[in-house]
C-alpha cells in the first residue's frame, strides 16, 4: 500500500526565508516506522526534523518526535517552533495546546495571526549545574581561542540544564564572539569530560537595538559544529541571567528579553525569552518565543 506524508522546510526564529534555524516538519507521521523517520531526517539533512503524530491520551493534544540525521532527540526548540507554525497555518487563529515528546509535555501558545504570528513554548526552569574547575575552564577557553581577559566577570562559566546541558560562557562584547576560532575536535572531547553537550558563548552587551544578548553555540558532540539559533539555550540563558541579577526589572511578575544569534553563519535570528517569576522573584517557568518562515512544502510517497 502506498503511503504519503506532507513535508515542510521551515526557518525558525526568523520571519525571513534563508535566515534563522532550518528544520524539517513532517505531518501525518503515524504511518511511518522509526527507521523511515530517520531516513527522511537524513534525506532532508537539517540538524533536526519534527514528526507530528496523533495524541495517545487525554493529557496532551498532539505528539512530536524529533530526529537528527543520526538519531532521535528528546526535544528540540526550533523544530517545535517550526512544527507549530506549520500547524497554525491551517486555521490561522491564536490557540493554546499541549505537546508531548520524549522529554515530557510542554505548553504551546500561538500568538497573533498572519505575518505577526509567533510560537511560544512554556517549560519548567532548568537547574543550574556546577561551575567547572579552573583547569577545565582554561581548556575550554583555549579550545575557543579565548583568554581570561575576554570573559565577563559578572558571568561565571557554568553548566546549565539536565538532559540538554550546555556550558554557558559569558564574554565582554560581540567583538569576542566575532573572534572565536573553535577547535571542534577539542570541544567534542570536552563535552564528554564536562557533561555538557554544547558550548553557548554569549554577551549581555549585544550592542544591537532591541536585543539584550548576542550569542554563538557549538555542539560538535551532537553533530552540529555551530547551531545557527537555539531556543533551548536561550531558555537556559534566561534562568542563568535571572540568577545573576542581569535581567531587566520585572513587570507584573514577568521579565522579558531578546537574544540575537546566527550572524556568524549569515543566518541571523531572534529568540524572545519570557520568565514567569514567583513571589520570591525566582523563575517559575520559561517561555521561548519565535516566528518562522515557510521555505517549501512537498509530499513524499513511500
Amino acid at each position: 500500500m502506498t503511503r504519503s506524508v506532507h513535508v515542510f522546510q521551515v526557518d525558525a526564529f526568523t520571519d525571513r526565508c534563508f535566515t534563522g534555524n532550518p528544520a524539517g516538519v513532517v505531518l501525518g507521521a503515524d504511518v511511518l516506522a522509526d527507521e523511515e523517520m530517520l531516513a527522511i531526517a537524513r534525506e532532508l539533512n537539517n540538524a533536526d526534523t519534527a514528526f507530528v503524530l496523533k495524541p495517545e491520551g487525554a493529557d496532551h493534544d498532539l505528539r512530536v518526535r524529533f530526529f537528527t540525521p543520526r538519531t532521535e532527540a528528546s526535544f528540540v526548540g526550533h523544530a517545535t517552533v517550526a512544527a507549530q507554525y506549520v500547524l497554525s497555518r491551517r486555521d490561522g487563529t491564536p490557540t493554546r495546546l499541549r505537546q508531548r515528546q520524549k522529554s515530557g509535555t510542554v505548553e504551546i501558545e500561538v500568538r497573533g495571526q498572519g505575518t505577526e504570528r509567533r510560537i511560544a513554548i512554556r517549560q519548567a526552569p532548568p537547574p543550574l549545574g556546577r561551575e567547572p574547575s579552573g583547569r577545565e575552564q582554561l581548556a575550554v577557553l583555549d579550545a575557543l581561542a579565548l583568554s581570561s581577559a575576554d570573559l565577563d566577570t559578572r558571568c561565571p562559566i557554568q553548566i546549565v540544564g539536565t538532559s540538554s546541558t550546555r556550558l554557558l560562557i559569558g564574554v565582554r562584547s560581540s567583538e569576542q564572539l566575532k573572534q572565536l576560532k573553535p577547535d571542534y575536535n577539542r570541544l567534542n572531547t570536552l563535552s564528554a569530560q564536562l557533561g555538557a553537550a554544547g558550548h553557548f558563548v554569549f554577551t549581555v552587551d549585544a550592542g544591537r537595538e532591541g536585543y539584550l544578548t548576542e550569542s554563538r553555540m557549538f555542539c560538535p558532540a551532537l553533530g552540529i559544529p555551530e547551531d545557527p539559533v537555539s531556543g533551548n539555550a536561550h531558555g537556559l540563558l534566561g534562568t542563568y541571567l535571572a540568577h545573576r541579577g542581569l535581567l531587566p526589572p520585572a513587570v507584573e511578575g514577568r521579565v522579558q528579553f531578546s537574544g540575537a544569534q546566527g550572524q556568524s553563519l549569515h543566518r541571523p535570528g531572534r529568540v524572545d525569552v519570557e520568565l514567569e517569576l514567583d513571589a520570591n522573584g525566582t523563575p517559575a517557568a520559561v517561555w521561548i518565543v519565535g516566528q518562522a518562515a515557510l521555505v517549501f512544502e512537498t509530499t513524499i510517497e513511500l
